[in-house]
């Protein structure tokens, strides 16, 4: 499998260059020239290992398939508790896939915990004994599954670039207090964008490659916009649908629905690569909290970030440039020229319009829902009380445009995080007045529901913080060298 730029066709890459380098040079992200498609039946009755390492063959062709396998049974074993994948009821013909019983308690967790071992991998496919610095901007869960994946791994540095606010206290304590030799975070001032901004100027700044080069180091990333990210979050879209078929909920063949909260636009355009496998994905509900860029841009053909910003209550969405679409209109527009055209006007003016054809392309492909935060509220209290199902923040907000996106089909909802990382806002959405200390909340929260916090979170009271700093945007680039 070869990959290419999304701003330059002309680049041909190994999957082991896509994932060690992470951006293209002049700034495209890197897309697989085609797509394999994989008999569905015999993936039906694998665990999860063998299922991930079956459909990460599929593009990671010059790695060994041994060398895959060996990675997935290491990684989605203990780790997950035996619950990788884990699919429960929760209404009439509509599931939650909780993707949040890994070491952070978000679905980060499924590429990041692997991503590391792709990264060394790849660093002996291609022959390079540099250090690695890899940069991350994070809305709030990246940042932590990131520091935790790549803790004290050799020839390899990580620094966590956050919103300063823009995130909940857990996973602030979760990124500050985390431990390992080779770890830095800072908060920007700033929103997410700022961060991200910043951190995507970095990999395109020649200057900054050629002094981080006299050092022996090169960058790569482990936000989404590294194909290394994506590529394993396609995997459980196969293992969701495959439960439904074992519980006889749809036939093989048969259509099921994803509802997916998203930002970045990464784990949604996971659930559109699988459809370009086979799998028999049928509506793809894109749900957004208050910040709708892409709920306004489905409907319209026209992204426009030029937009009041909103710090809500479900911080990981607080986004309003996609990166991941980007992916997104390059397969779908089949050209390199209008893409780059589009992000050199998100870039200049702050918004673009596609074509009609590329719009009605995503409108037969995509719907979109959206929710401010009352509405979440509203939607996470009424799942607790009419189905005994307890959710995040950003889970609540897919419900409601699950609820309102509802087909004929089985509808899956993405449930992305633990609850108990937004104790506060969960409680409160419960009708419940909510301590000003995170940690009581949390306590509350279990003696309200019987549920059990994750002794991750509720252990980080204990722990020291150990990052402090708050830089400025323009700083990332200077920081990026210093850790260099």
């Amino acid at each position: 499998m070869e990959y290419t730029s999304t701003r330059d066709a002309s680049r041909r890459v190994s999957a082991a260059l896509a994932i060690a380098q992470g951006l293209s040079d002049e700034g495209g992200l890197f897309v697989p020239v085609s797509f394999p498609r994989v008999e569905l039946a015999p993936l039906l009755g694998l665990d999860y290992p063998a299922l991930a390492a079956v459909v990460l063959s599929q593009y990671l062709t010059d790695y060994d398939p041994a060398f895959l396998r060996a990675a997935a049974d290491a990684v989605y074993g203990s780790a997950f508790g035996g619950r990788a994948g884990r699919l429960a009821p929760v209404s009439e013909g509509v599931y939650s896939l909780e993707l949040w019983h890994g070491p952070t308690c978000a679905f980060k967790d499924y590429a990041l915990q692997l991503m590391p071992r792709l990264l060394v991998e790849a660093k002996q496919l291609l022959h390079r004994t540099e250090t690695t610095l890899v940069l991350v901007a994070t809305s709030g869960d990246t940042g932590k599954a990131a520091l935790a994946g790549y803790q004290d791994l050799e020839g390899v540095r990580v620094a966590v670039f956050y919103p300063t606010g823009g995130t909940s206290e857990i996973q602030r304590l979760q990124m500050a207090t985390q431990e390992g030799n080779n770890l830095a975070v800072f908060a920007v001032r700033g929103n997410f964008d700022d961060a991200q901004t910043g951190v995507k100027r970095a990999f395109t700044d020649p200057r900054l490659a050629a002094d981080l080069a006299a050092r022996g180091v090169r960058l790569s990333s482990a936000n989404s916009i590294n194909f290394g990210r994506l590529a394993p979050q396609i995997v459980y879209y196969f293992c969701a649908y495959a439960q439904l078929a074992k519980q006889g909920a749809v036939q093989p063949g048969q259509p099921v629905d994803f509802c997916v909260p998203t930002g970045n636009f990464g784990d949604i355009l996971a659930g559109w690569y699988a459809r370009q496998m086979g799998l028999p994905v049928g509506r793809l509900v894109c749900a957004s909290n208050q910040n709708k860029v892409l709920t306004d841009f489905f409907a319209t053909g026209r992204y426009d970030a030029r937009r009041e910003f909103y710090k809500t209550e479900s911080p990981s969405m607080d986004i309003l440039v996609s990166s991941n679409l980007e992916r997104l209109l390059w397969h779908l527009s089949g050209s390199d020229a209008a893409v780059r055209g589009w992000m050199e006007q998100l870039a200049g003016t702050g918004a673009y319009t596609v074509s009609e054809e590329v719009k009605a392309k995503l409108q037969a492909d995509f719907a979109a829902g959206c929710a401010t935060d009352a509405e979440a509220a509203a939607e996470l209290r009424r799942r607790y009380e009419q189905d005994g199902y307890l959710c995040d923040t950003h889970t609540a907000v897919a419900f409601k445009a699950a609820r309102e996106q509802r087909g004929k089909a089985p509808m899956v909802v993405l449930s992305t995080a633990s609850p108990f990382k937004f104790p506060r806002a969960v409680l409160t959405a419960l009708g419940k007045e909510a301590p000003a200390d995170d940690f009581a909340a949390m306590q509350a929260l279990q003696q309200l529901t019987g549920a059990e916090a994750p002794a991750a979170l509720a252990g980080l009271k204990q722990k020291p913080v150990r990052f402090t700093q708050v830089i400025e945007p323009g700083e990332i680039s200077g920081v990026t060298l210093a850790q260099g």
